[in-house]
């Protein structure tokens, strides 16, 4: 299924950084079709229905529960959305994918599970698999009659995978790969049937599609989490482990494709499913401040209190704005593939990696956003919050994971500004140029500044100054260090969090733009006032990153005149945002829960 409200051009990874994006550009939920809404509609019961009765089992670790719930998401099709028709899926758009992601988030345990289930679990096999393997297990982890798991960390390589300890030899008859080592942290591993491990050939890394039954293979005991409980985290031992040569995923020495790749549709999910939980959140916080007293009167009429709800309620405008403008784009470039080229699975993992740059943005952003709206959550319960009969105490130790899975933030904040760098470099991405132009546009002094009109005009302009402080900061850090920033950790990490602010800033605009144009100023009030309190917020991050990053390269009159610069273009008038956030503190309080309309 094609999502019918795609951008029309195809637009770069990245590029969002150098032009000006609009509102046909993006991909926004008020866009979603009639069978987004229903595949949405259906997650929600089945999560309010099926899983939400059975926590408590699940957290005991009753995994029969937990599979039974896979065979009925797998009845429902939530499991085989991504997989082709042909081997039992239902082969719909990746924004079906998040629309599911995100409802299914209303318990992190069983969305823990799901998650590593129908996407790293699966998907390998989908990109990757020839098709005697697609034949042989898609149409089984379509319906949950085996579970699928991802192996790829070990006690001493997690983030840096590549370096892994775990080793593959042909047998001497040439029809099995002897595989040792052992994997950690593997989620779905104390009842998972199929395993993509990862494991060196010599030093080629290649990934193995490995069954619960190889004679060789054996799941260590149950990892005593501080979260997600009632999901299943084990390592697993190779001791000899036989596995027929048919049964090598992809090509030798291409693991680190695959794992990547994989781990790039990975981080649009949890960002997805970190939306759908502070949903959650906020609906409980909101719920508790309206019945709670002190001094007389509710918590939820305290101006402080509104403020914290204010904030859950914007930041999860904006994560639903980056998830499904992602999502979007991702969307766009499939759609162009020729499904009857042979070149298809190739045209398939580039256009996934496309968009590698977004999809970590969305995974950091997504991340950070939870573990504040949980945060908050806790703080209005107060006491009772740190209490596990109240929900606010589990969702606090359930988000904290999301920081490490799909790849730590820190690796992720790296990965961003690297692969920008590394498109600049090849010339996929005329960063230099925008960044030159720029420089010598800053030089020459002020400037009045193009005049925007229309919808938000202020706001977007405020995007724009926001690239330039961005570009700006980029600027005087690779000219200072050139090839050699990528060992300048600290600059790379300031570098990242403008650009991820920059894209959450216009992702926010864009949709509150279109939300204007489509349905009017009225319609729009609240995601303006949404945007007006995130665009406050993020240029004073991006503003502070800006100056880590020129205070570390420059010093004496350069310095100065950086300083100098910085401030011209972090220049704008502010937004009252007492009011934005008593508008959307009211709506948020009126409604009980996060909405829009």
């Amino acid at each position: 299924m094609a999502t019918t409200a795609i951008p029309k051009t195809k637009i770069s990874g990245g590029s969002f950084l150098l032009e000006e994006r609009q509102t046909a550009d993006v991909f926004t939920p008020e866009d979603f079709s009639e069978q987004h809404q229903m595949i949405g509609q259906t997650t929600e019961e089945f999560a309010v229905n099926e899983i939400l009765p059975n926590v408590e089992k699940i957290e005991h670790k009753d995994f029969s529960v937990s599979r039974d719930l896979l065979k009925k998401a797998g009845e429902l099709g939530l499991s085989g959305v991504e997989i082709p028709e042909a081997y039992g899926g239902l082969e719909m758009d990746k924004v079906t994918s998040a629309v599911i992601a995100d409802h299914i988030a209303k318990y992190a345990g069983f969305a823990t599970t799901w998650g590593a289930h129908s996407g790293i679990g699966l998907l390998p096999i989908v990109y990757f698999g020839t098709e005697a393997q697609k034949q042989k297990y898609l149409p089984k982890l379509a319906t949950g009659e085996i579970v699928g798991a991802y192996a790829l960390s070990e006690a001493s390589s997690g983030s840096d995978a590549l370096n892994c300890r775990a080793r593959a030899e042909l047998s001497a008859d040439g029809k099995h790969y002897i595989l040792n080592g052992e994997k950690m942290w593997i989620t779905n591993a104390g009842f998972a049937d199929l395993f993509t491990v990862f494991a060196k050939i010599g030093d080629k890394f290649s990934a193995f599609l490995v069954e619960r039954t190889f004679p060789g293979f054996s799941v260590g005991a149950e990892e005593h989490k501080m979260g997600i409980r009632g999901s299943s985290t084990c390592p697993i031992i190779l001791n000899d482990c036989k596995v027929p040569v048919e049964n090598l995923l992809g090509e030798v020495g291409k693991g680190a494709t695959i794992a990547f790749n994989i781990l790039n549709i990975g981080r649009f999910k949890l960002g997805a499913m970190c939306v759908g939980g502070a949903r959650v959140s906020i609906e409980n916080a909101v719920a508790y401040a309206k019945q709670r007293k002190a001094f007389g009167k509710v918590i939820g009429d305290f101006g402080l209190v509104r403020e914290k709800i204010a904030n859950m309620a914007t930041l999860i405008y904006v994560g639903e704005s980056l998830v499904f403008r992602t999502v979007g784009l991702m969307d766009g470039l499939l759609s162009e593939i020729d499904k009857t080229s042979p070149d298809v699975a190739k045209e398939t993992r580039k256009a996934i990696e496309e968009y590698a740059v977004e999809c970590s943005i969305v995974k950091v952003w997504g991340s950070e956003m939870i573990d504040y709206v949980v945060d908050e959550t806790l703080q209005i319960y107060a006491g009772y919050g740190f209490v596990e009969e109240y929900p606010a105490e589990r969702a606090y130790r359930d988000a904290r994971i999301n920081r490490i899975f799909e790849g730590t933030n820190e690796i992720n904040r790296l990965i961003i500004t690297g692969f920008l760098l590394k498109r600049a470099m090849s010339g996929q991405l005329p960063l230099m140029p925008a960044i030159k132009k720029l420089m010598d546009e800053v030089l020459s002094g002020p400037s009045a500044g193009e005049e925007i009109e229309g919808p938000l005009a202020e706001e977007r302009k405020l995007v724009g100054q926001a690239k330039k402080l961005g570009l700006f900061a980029s600027g005087a850090a690779t000219q200072k260090y050139m090839q050699a920033i990528q060992d300048q950790q600290e600059v790379m990490g300031a570098i990242s969090d403008m650009t991820i602010e920059v894209y959450a800033m216009e992702s926010a605009v864009l949709r509150a733009q279109k939300i204007t144009e489509q349905k009017g100023e009225a319609a729009a009030a609240l995601p303006v006032a949404m945007t007006r309190v995130y665009l406050t917020q993020a240029m004073e991050k991006i503003e502070a990153a800006a100056r880590r990053v020129i205070a570390a390269v420059a010093d004496g009159d350069m310095l100065r005149t950086q300083v100098a610069i910085l401030r011209r273009l972090a220049k704008y008038e502010p937004f009252n945002t007492i009011a934005l956030r008593e508008q959307i503190a009211a709506k948020t309080m009126e409604a009980g829960k996060y909405r829009l309309g």
